[in-house]
């Protein structure tokens, strides 16, 4: 069953066949098909949480029909949400490469769509933690008390999404201040454009960010080359 761009079934049988052994290949199968339903859409809101919440489903479903015992079971659901945190870091990374653009065009600080998008930065974890905690109150009994282990372990230690959106909302009103001081606010209108279009400015960079990292895996450096390419990173 397809949800949310989600291939539910594919999720739930990979969970319910893996072994305790196997969370390294499961977090990864979420955390791709977590990235690419995410990519398929306008990245808002809405539609991370209905990505989410049929990730949350199906990794539950599949759990749920394991023959492992809880504490693997825990373990299971656990990289379920590392999977999840993973992709959500991506969307954070597109997110700060399109308000650098905005940026670099003079947005007003002030502007309303520009504080709108700084808002939701912030509140990217809450909204994690708040999506996937209701997705799982429609579960059985059996699979909340795992759940509930998995969400408050993380919620003590925070995900890396939180981190990193935090640092792109502080990273991003030092640099709108920079722009005032240095006069740099000459193309407001370009930028209001662009805040007018965020949610598809954010979808075409996750993109091309994912298609950067295939060409670069399928294309390798010729050899002797890597130290060059590495220093000018540098």
């Amino acid at each position: 069953m397809i949800k949310s761009g989600i291939d539910q079934d594919a999720l739930i049988t990979q969970f319910s066949q893996a072994s305790a052994k196997q969370g390294a290949a499961l977090r990864k199968a979420v955390s791709e098909a977590t990235l690419k339903a995410l990519q398929g859409r306008e990245l808002t809101l809405a539609n991370i949480k209905s990505v989410l919440q049929s990730v949350t489903q199906a990794a539950s479903a599949g759990a749920a029909e394991s023959k492992l015992p809880m504490p693997d079971v825990e373990g299971l659901l656990g990289q379920a949400f590392a999977g999840m945190d993973a992709a959500l870091l991506k969307t954070v990374e597109a997110q700060r490469k399109a308000l650098e653009q905005v940026v670099s065009q003079g947005v007003d600080a002030q502007d309303k769509q520009f504080k709108s998008a700084l808002d939701n930065l912030e509140k990217m974890e809450d909204m994690f933690f708040t999506t996937v905690g209701k997705a799982v109150q429609g579960l059985d009994k059996p699979m909340q008390g795992p759940w509930d282990q998995v969400l408050g372990a993380m919620k003590l230690k925070g995900t890396n999404t939180g981190s990193q959106a935090t640092q792109t909302v502080e990273q991003m009103l030092a640099q709108t201040r920079s722009a005032i001081r240095d006069g740099r606010a000459t193309g407001m209108r370009a930028a209001q454009a662009m805040m007018e279009s965020y949610a598809m400015l954010v979808s075409g960079v996750l993109i091309g960010m994912s298609e950067g990292l295939q060409q670069g895996a399928a294309s390798p450096p010729a050899q002797g080359t890597a130290p060059k390419a590495a220093a000018k990173r540098r």
